[in-house]
C-alpha cells in the first residue's frame, strides 16, 4: 500500500549507508542515487525537528552460515557511514552487531524515550538490514513505511520480493517525494 499518513512523532532509520556496504558489491540501483534519497529525507526530518538514526553494521552474531563462522567485529574503517548521507552531529547513530537495528541495540528505548511511534526505513540491503529492521519495528508495535526509492539490494530479485511481497503486509511504502510530502511544515515555517 502507498503511504497515506505519517505520524506526528515518526523517526527516519538510515541502515547501514557506509563505506563497508556500498561499494563493497554491485547493487541493484546506483549506490549514489540511494545515498542521494537518504540524505533528502534526513535534511527534510531534521528540518522539521523529527529524530534521524543514522544505523552502522559493526559485526555479525555468531553462527556458521554459508558464508563462514560469524561471531566477528568489522574494522573501523568498513563501519564510516558514507559521506554523501550529510550525517550530521544531532543524529542519533546506533552500532548493531546484526542484521535487524533493533536487535543488538537499544534502538527500541530511544525511539521510545522521544514519543516515536512510527518509522520511515532507508538503507541497504532491502532483503537484508531494511527488511529485517522492518520487521522488528512491526513485532514492536511501530508503524512501519519503507522509502522504496532510497534502498537498493544486491540482486533486483531480492529488491523486488522484499517490496511486492513482505513490506506490504508489515506497513506502507512510498518515494522520497511521497514521504516528504507527508510530513508536517518545517519548524521555522510554523506560525509562531
Amino acid at each position: 500500500m502507498t503511504v497515506s499518513t505519517l505520524d506526528p512523532r515518526t523517526a527516519l532509520v538510515v541502515v547501514d549507508l557506509q563505506k563497508g556496504t556500498i561499494g563493497s558489491h554491485p547493487m541493484a540501483h546506483p549506490a549514489e542515487n540511494v545515498i542521494g534519497r537518504a540524505a533528502e529525507l534526513a535534511a527534510a526530518f531534521r528540518q522539521r525537528g523529527l529524530p534521524v538514526v543514522l544505523v552502522r553494521h559493526a559485526g555479525n552474531p555468531a553462527g556458521r552460515t554459508r558464508y563462514g563462522q560469524g561471531g566477528g567485529d568489522w574494522p573501523p574503517e568498513l563501519t564510516e557511514l558514507v559521506p554523501g548521507l550529510g550525517a550530521e552531529p544531532g543524529d542519533l547513530r546506533v552500532t548493531k552487531h546484526s542484521w535487524s537495528a533493533f536487535a543488538t541495540s537499544g534502538l527500541d528505548a530511544t525511539l521510545r524515550a522521544l514519543g516515536v511511534t512510527q518509522v520511515v526505513i532507508a538503507g541497504v540491503a532491502t532483503s537484508f538490514g531494511v527488511e529485517s529492521t522492518a520487521r522488528d519495528a512491526y513485532d514492536r508495535g511501530y508503524h512501519v513505511t519503507i522509502a522504496a526509492d532510497a534502498t537498493t539490494d544486491p540482486t533486483l530479485e531480492g529488491h523486488r520480493n522484499s517490496l511486492d511481497r513482505v513490506f506490504p503486509v508489515l506497513g506502507q511504502t512510498g518515494s522520497t517525494a511521497d514521504i516528504i510530502s507527508l510530513l508536517p511544515a518545517p519548524e521555522d515555517a510554523r506560525p509562531a
